[in-house]
């Protein structure tokens, strides 16, 4: 089984190497790619060195299963080539996410909608996917109206340069600005450029991509996406306004049983989900869950995820785990 790993030296593909090892997910050859720089350097994987390699070379070598996580401009180019030798290709970019021949997959919500010839497989956006884990379970019983959300997001969803900036601020150091703005001890309500509607595309994200997974366009939603000096995860104020009336104690119990989803939520004892305590776990946390005083059909959750982990290289190596456990490669 040949495994490539497409952007192996980024953020994400970092984090792809170590839950391999942690996982111990099975391969017989792995491919390491990056950009042409980084080709030749030496990156180890279970106590192994393999040498980065070119994009070109790894399609050459015909690969079962490719993770991309190189941007959409390589996806659009080099995914549909990989597919054609029948690899797997599962796209942490948002080349795939809205195409209507493609699959965005939440493997704890709709893995099983996959087959065999689904080849181009697509990550939903790290903001989305920590939001519809939680949300898919109450859809199903009350059936969701409305979305209010606000993000909190860390640099780290920006990349490697986002937080050398932040870390030369924090030092004092003069370093060219991936933000257009200072990040340290700051705020900045713009993740992804603006459109002409005024949202960002990061907002549009979390509208579009959470219709599709959750398979209805009528839900109605609304975002703020805020970019904030964090780099342990990603952190949400979700408002949840359902059809059918519910009672919390069901509310706890669904999200309870929910798979990959835990529930911290103590506030006698100032237990709730935090970017600095879900950092390095493949969960996703909830807390703060409370009925809004204003609306008696909505609910109001604190929810907090690694987004490099299962925002990103988690939910990828799911997929693939899915794709094994199949016996489709």
């Amino acid at each position: 089984m040949k495994l490539a790993i497409i952007g192996a030296t980024g953020l994400v593909g970092q984090k792809i190497i170590e839950i391999i090892e942690e996982q111990d997910f099975y391969y017989d050859n792995l491919i390491l790619v990056a950009s042409e720089q980084s080709v030749g350097k030496e990156i180890s994987c279970k106590k192994e060195i393999y040498s980065v390699v070119s994009i070109e070379t790894a399609l050459q070598e015909k690969p079962d299963i490719a993770i991309f996580s190189a941007g959409s401009e390589l996806s659009l180019k080099y995914a549909p080539k990989f597919a054609d030798q029948n690899c797997f290709v599962i796209d942490n970019s948002s080349a795939w996410r809205m195409n209507p021949q493609n699959k965005l997959i939440v493997p704890e919500i709709n893995a099983n909608s996959l087959t065999s010839k689904d080849k181009i497989i697509a990550n939903p956006n790290c903001s989305t996917i920590q939001m519809v884990l939680p949300l898919a379970a109450l859809h199903s019983k009350y059936k969701i109206e409305r979305i209010i959300v606000s993000t909190y997001q860390s640099i780290t969803g920006s990349g490697q340069k986002a937080v050398e900036q932040l870390d030369a601020e924090r030092k004092g150091e003069d370093v060219e600005k991936f933000y257009p703005h200072t990040i340290d001890k700051n705020c900045l309500p713009h993740c992804d450029v603006f459109l002409d509607n005024g949202y960002t595309k990061e907002e549009m994200k979390l509208v579009n991509e959470t219709q599709k997974i959750l398979e209805d366009d009528s839900i109605k939603i609304t975002a703020t996406a805020v970019r904030v000096p964090v780099t342990g995860g990603h952190s949400e104020s979700v408002n949840v306004s359902f059809e059918k009336d519910f009672e919390l104690a069901e509310v706890y119990e669904i999200l309870n049983e929910t798979k990959g989803l835990i529930v911290q939520d103590d506030i006698i004892n100032n237990i709730y989900p935090m970017p600095l305590t879900a950092a390095g776990k493949n969960d996703i946390f909830v807390g703060r869950i409370r009925k809004d005083i204003s609306y008696s059909k909505a609910i109001n959750m604190w929810i907090v995820a690694d987004n490099l982990r299962k925002g990103a290289a988690w939910n990828a190596i799911q997929i693939a785990k899915f794709i094994q456990d199949k016996n489709w490669v």
